[in-house]
């Protein structure tokens, strides 16, 4: 074991590499005056940069989380690794050679941190797979590249590789560097054989390092090349001590600088699209490895684009059924932006990479160019799905699009895209649709701008009341809170159920969990009923059921309810299950009324001759609900 790094070798070490220079590798830091600069902060959610930088002082410090210290202590945050591995890694960036007071000078690998340890093993593979590309075996692989419009030089500027198709080509290449089998086992480079050896994980196959944001190799990607792997398609590292796919952006590295200068990052499919992209001019293209973009990379992005108000996410997807309902997916995570978001098609079903082969550099910077704001493109989507020949389609269509326009965070872009969604609607009253976007608007600040909503979504519309061409408004809320209203029977009833789920599970379950979200027609409540869903229902309460509901609680103003209801009292002191189910099917009979509602008007609108199928369907849907009202009507709890 090597001792106690020398103090002067630290001092060398935090001196020799300035603290702007490590941490501009994680975020984008501007001037913030007195010869300091700022950032978002790395280690806590924040919109307005509250995070400082010192050079002149070697320090930093954030006045949002109070974290700070030096070149060292951030390193050793950020990418949690001990003393001993900062130092050691700012000592290999700098080119200091360390002294150890037991062991003398660093020499091999006695005393290296696991990280350093794993991050050189993934750098020595990564050399060990490029160098394979030119072999004669890889001729596979410098093929497929070449049918996909890459030539040498483009391989190597990506530093793509190759792994043989032996068992342990590089197993046996790593261990001639020194490193054990346990650090290649734990390194996801190699894996266990039912002999007990260690082999490769990663064979035959194309190889694409997966860089961290600071440059280093901390997995790889693997695409499978010949017919008799019976392999996925795509094989990537899993997960290790350095390497979480959540957390990871392949060609963040290449790109980050761009990001921050133009304040715009593109977000593709998949590695070869990255290099189509970044070939073609948009060398701010970056893409998730295996999962789909989710909260962590919207952290890694926002802490480049600094959150400002020109700053821009641009994804692109296929135009195929999967390509629409990825779009869908990545709106939801829209409102975790600041900067605004748009998706971009590409034409006949083709990828980036597919485009650039096919019509050239100019057609994938086009592509890039002709993006739609995402939540227009969500709009379009949740239209096209109602039919807007009749009153109720153009109902339904506003009710689901009106809360998708009203998160447009630029109010002077909300008010214009109400308009164009009246166009949709055929509605000739503009300043119908405008109003009931505010109102929407209004209404979600009301509530802390974080409800379940959105394309897809789980929390219902507010009640309606007054209608106009068939389209219907909501009602004022009045009550104690945004929606709810004590004087609804539907409301009193919701919230008792509610209630008792929260407080005696036991009387509601299992009965309770078959309940849909949108059969609590009070937004909040539907947000806490989907909160229990989330937490796992209530046949699975236990004492950590009530800490789970308010966890998963979508924003602090659903967790203050849920709080409300866990503490409020019942209607009764003593209650027992024939009271629980008296709220069961209070709940779920005025469901079906409505239900049965519905379907009566739309009867009446019906053609019987010219739709005599839809006539029947509804007659036979309406059959069953009544049959079922009237039971719930005559056994009670027995009847659900």
């Amino acid at each position: 074991m090597a001792g106690r790094i020398n103090d002067d070798d630290v001092k060398a070490v935090r001196d020799a590499v300035p603290i702007d220079a490590v941490v501009s590798e994680y975020l984008q830091l501007r001037n913030a005056g007195g010869g300091n600069l700022k950032g978002l902060c790395p280690f806590h959610d924040e919109k307005s940069p509250s995070f400082q930088v010192s050079p002149s002082k070697g320090l930093y410090h954030c006045f949002g989380c109070q974290a700070g210290g030096d070149t060292l202590d951030f390193i050793m945050k950020i990418d949690h690794l001990s003393f001993s591995e900062a130092v050691e890694r700012l000592a290999g960036q700098a080119g200091i050679t360390l002294r150890y007071e037991e062991g003398g000078y660093t020499a091999g690998t006695s005393g290296r941190g696991e990280r350093i340890r794993l991050v050189e093993a993934h750098r020595e593979a990564a050399r060990f797979y490029v160098a394979q590309l030119e072999s004669p075996e890889a001729e596979i692989g410098r093929r497929f590249l070449a049918e996909r419009g890459f030539d040498q030089a483009a391989a190597a500027h990506f530093e793509v590789g190759y792994s043989p198709a032996g068992w342990d080509h590089l197993t046996r290449f790593l261990r001639g560097r020194g490193f054990s089998d346990k650090e290649l086992i734990l390194s996801g480079l190699a894996q266990d054989s039912r002999s007990g050896k260690p082999i490769d994980r990663f064979r035959g196959r194309l190889m694409w390092p997966i860089r961290d944001i600071t440059g280093e190799v901390v997995g790889f990607g693997a695409r499978k090349l010949r017919d008799d792997d019976n392999g996925p398609k795509y094989l990537n590292t899993p997960e290790t001590p350095i390497y979480r796919k959540s957390q990871v952006l392949y060609g963040i590295d290449l790109a980050k600088k761009e990001i921050a200068k133009t304040s715009r990052a593109v977000v593709v499919e998949g590695y070869t699209d990255v290099m189509a992209c970044h070939l073609a001019g948009v060398t701010t293209a970056i893409a998730t490895c295996g999962t789909a973009f989710g909260g962590d990379h919207i952290k890694i992005l926002r802490r480049l684009l600094m959150d400002n108000a020109t700053a821009e996410v641009i994804f692109t997807f296929d135009g195929d059924a999967a390509g629409q309902k990825a779009a869908l997916r990545a709106f939801e995570d829209d409102q975790k932006f600041a900067a605004e978001t748009s998706i971009a098609i590409t034409p006949g079903g083709m990828d980036p990479c597919e485009l650039r082969l096919a019509e050239g550099d100019e057609a994938v910077q086009g592509l890039v160019e002709s993006r739609t704001p995402l939540f227009e493109f969500a709009m379009r989507h949740i239209v096209s799905r109602h039919n807007l020949d009749h009153p109720t389609g153009r109902a339904a269509a506003l009710d689901e699009a009106a809360p998708v326009v009203a998160k447009i965070k630029n109010v002077a872009i909300q008010h214009e895209s109400a308009v164009q969604l009246a166009g949709m609607l055929g509605i000739l009253d503009e300043q119908f649709v405008v109003k009931r976007v505010a109102q929407q608007a209004r209404w979600a600040r009301e509530r802390g701008s974080a409800g379940p909503g959105g394309p897809g979504g789980r929390t219902p519309q507010p009640s309606r009341g007054q209608a106009y061409d068939g389209v219907a408004a909501p009602a004022p809320a009045a009550g104690p809170g945004p929606a709810l209203n004590l004087r609804n029977p539907a409301h009193r009833a919701e919230r008792e159920l509610l209630k008792l789920a929260l407080q005696r599970p036991e009387l509601v379950a299992p009965a309770f969990d078959a309940y849909g979200v949108d059969e609590f027609t009070a937004p909040p409540y539907a947000a806490v009923r989907q909160a229990v869903h989330e937490a796992g229902g209530v046949a699975a309460a236990d004492e950590g059921y009530l800490a789970r509901v308010r966890d998963v609680a979508p924003n602090d103003t659903v967790r203050a309810l849920v709080t409300e209801l866990m503490v409020e009292p019942l209607q009764r002191k003593t209650v027992d299950e024939v009271y629980a189910g008296e709220f069961l099917v209070a709940v779920r009979l005025l469901a079906v009324d409505r239900r049965v509602n519905e379907l009566n008007s739309a009867i009446v609108r019906l053609n019987p001759q010219a739709q005599a199928e839809r006539h029947q369907e509804i007659n036979q849907e309406l059959w069953v609900l009544q049959q079922y009202g009237r039971r719930l009507r005559e056994q009670g709890a027995a009847g659900l």
